[in-house]
Order: structure tokens, then sequence, then C-alpha cells
């Protein structure tokens, strides 16, 4: 029996940007059912592509045309997407269909949509991913809007999918009253055992005066929820000689002029802002060199780039939130915002010696070995699939 499988609220498929993307990619590599099909529209921003299809790896793949329109992009990808899906289902006379939809964008539309999709017998799955009104850098309005568009989501969806128990735990307490089933499936990693020195690491390497062992990584958005003033205001206290590289969407925007002030990390010689790195082959190679991760995300639930860390870096600094303390348990170590904490935590892995550290890093390899990995979270999405189909 052929499944269907429309997938939106990713970029496309086989796109390099976030996690999004990485999970289509991933789910669809690591299908093994081949009675499934998936349907992952692209994002384009030229016009003459808009509604042509292209076909890779037997995914469907409708390009959706959308101007450049900011953090407003997705909110018209993802209502466009769904809209081209409800007429291409009617058309096509798919069977056997079930809609995942990654985010909660678009939630007040819901009461539109899932009537005329519940009619053609479509299933409706919803990946809230984190809490995206828990972001510092929204407005209060805008706040607002998210809750509302969350509420939406998780009332009019047949099922939700959430990548943190944490997350889970919170849907099921906040929205019991709508009855809607939820499941905490992961998100995963791989973990890399050899992967060479490229001309893009090269390239970073010799214009930063970066070495191997002799750093420590930040990989993540340039947001203020992802603890950069703390990490960076700690790190300039230590005497450390290691270098403190970030590899992110640098924007030099009021943040950044913030940051400046606050901080002074311009005249620490030792703090690198590099920029963002979509070679994927060069960012294992930075996490594999490593002498230790940074990761302050504070807001969301499972990030991609937390387990990326762990299956490839032997020593992890985490902010300490339940999201990251549930994935990184007992193989990391934990900050907080209090004044030297960080500061205290670098001090102590200082010292740690190499055997020490090779024990961090198998302690945090088995994390991602148990609960982390593709084809875990592959084989538990399909179950749902299977139960609602």
């Amino acid at each position: 029996m052929e499944k269907n499988i429309i997938i939106i609220g990713a970029r496309g498929y086989k796109y390099n940007y976030g996690g999004w993307e990485t999970f289509v990619t991933n789910l669809v590599e690591n299908t093994k059912d081949k009675n499934i099909k998936y349907y992952i529209p692209n994002l384009t921003h030229e016009k003459e592509k808009n509604k042509k299809i292209n076909s890779m790896d037997n995914v469907i793949c409708p390009n959706i045309y959308i101007p450049k329109q900011g953090f407003v992009t997705m909110f018209t990808f993802t209502i466009k997407s769904i809209n081209y899906f409800i007429k291409y289902i009617k058309e096509q006379k798919l069977k056997n269909t079930v809609m995942l939809i990654l985010g909660c964008k678009v939630g007040p539309l819901f009461p539109f949509w899932i009537p005329k999709l519940h009619k053609m017998g479509v299933k409706v799955i919803i990946n809230p991913d984190g809490l995206e009104w828990k972001r510092e850098k929204w407005a209060w309005w805008i706040k607002q809007c998210f809750k509302i568009s969350e509420r939406y989501s998780i009332k009019y969806s047949d099922y939700c999918v959430c990548d943190s128990k944490e997350i889970q735990k919170y849907i099921d307490e906040k929205y019991q009253k709508y009855h809607t089933p939820t499941a905490f499936i992961a998100y995963g990693a791989y973990e890399n055992k050899k992967v060479l020195k490229n001309e893009t690491v090269k390239k970073l390497w010799n214009k930063y005066q970066i070495s191997s062992k002799n750093y420590y990584l930040i990989v993540g958005r340039f947001i203020p929820e992802n603890n950069y003033e703390t990490m960076i205001k700690e790190f300039m206290k230590t005497k450390t000689k290691k270098d403190l590289v970030i590899i992110c969407n640098l924007e030099k925007n009021k943040f950044y002029k913030n940051l400046q002030q606050k901080t002074n990390f311009e005249k620490d010689k030792r703090i690198k802002f590099i920029g963002s790195v979509y070679d994927q082959d060069a960012l294992l190679y930075f996490r594999k060199q490593a002498f230790a991760y940074l990761h302050g995300h504070s807001a969301g639930g499972t990030n991609p780039s937390l387990l990326e860390a762990l299956a490839n870096t032997n020593v992890n600094i985490l902010y300490d939130v339940p999201y990251n303390k549930e994935v990184g348990e007992k193989s990391c170590f934990y900050f907080t915002k209090e004044e030297s904490n960080l500061k205290r935590v670098i001090n102590k892995v200082e010292k740690l010696s190499e055997s020490e550290q090779r024990e961090y890093g198998k302690l945090a390899k088995a994390r991602i070995h148990e609960e982390y990995t593709w084809s875990k979270v592959v084989e538990e999405y399909f179950q749902i699939f299977s139960s609602l189909i």
C-alpha cells in the first residue's frame, strides 16, 4: 500500500540551511519502506520556477516562489505550500496521505484548512519545534501571535510530535482539553569517524590563525537567547590561551553593537567571529578539532547543533536548562548566568587530562547511540504515519 507523506515547513529537500532541512533529508535517506512517497516543497526566489516540479530520490519537490520578505518569508512559504497541496491532493486523488507541518507558524488558518484536508482523508501532524514565543528577539505583540498560533496548531492537528520530552510535557499540560495525542521523537545525529581538512577549513584557519584542539567553539544563530553575552563575558575573564571561535550568521546589527559595548570583545584577540559556515564537511572538522563546545541556547527543544557536538566533540559545556540537560545528562558540563559561573567551569575543563576528555567524549557519543540516531527517529515517525493511515 502506497503511503503519501507531505512535509511542509523546511525550505526544501537537500537544502543546506538548518535543522528542518537536515531533518527532511535524513528522513528520506533513512527510509527503507519502498511504498512511502514523499512530497517536499522547495522555496525559490526565482519567479519563473514557480510550481515547476523536481523529482529527486523518489521525492516530489514543487517549487514555491516567494519574494524575499525577511522573517515573514517562511510564514508566506508555509501558507502557499499548504494551499498548493490541498489543490494537488484533490487533483491527483492521493490516498493514504499524511501532512507533517514543521513549526507552529500558521495556526490561525488551521480551522480553514483542516476540514478540507479531513474531507480528503488527510491526517495532519504538527511538530511545534521549540516555544517560539519565548524568544527575546520578538516584540510583545509578536509573542502573543505565536501563542495563539501554537494553540490553534495543537487544537486542530490529529497528532503532535515533540522533539523534546520537556516540550511534550508542556504541550500535554497546557493543551490537555484538546485531547490531541502527543509523542516524543528526538532529532538525530551521526557520529562521523573521520573528516579531512578541506579548502574551506584551510582558508578560515589561515585567516583567523586557528589551530587544532586550541579553541572553544560556538555554533548557533546570533540572537540574544543563545546567551552570547554571558559566554563572551565569562570567557574574557579566564586566562586560557585558547581561542573562542564563533560560527554564526554574523550581522553587525543592534544586537552586535550592544554586545560590543557591553563586552569590548574586539579588544580580546582570542575571540574570533568567523561568520556562517555552510560547508558541512568544514563544519564537522571544526567540531572534531575543537577543545570544547559551548552551547548557550536557552529556548527551544532538542537543538541539532548540540547533537552534532555530542557526536563529534569530547568536551561540551551547556547552558543549564531542562532542554539541554535532557540531551546531555552526565556527559556534559553546565553553566548558568550567575557571575563567574562559566569562568569556573572553563577553568575546570582546562585542567582535564587527555584521557578524561576522551571519557567525556565516550559518554556524549553513548547518548547519541542510545537516543538520537536517525534510524531510531525514522522508525518512530513511520509508526505514527502507519497508525494514522
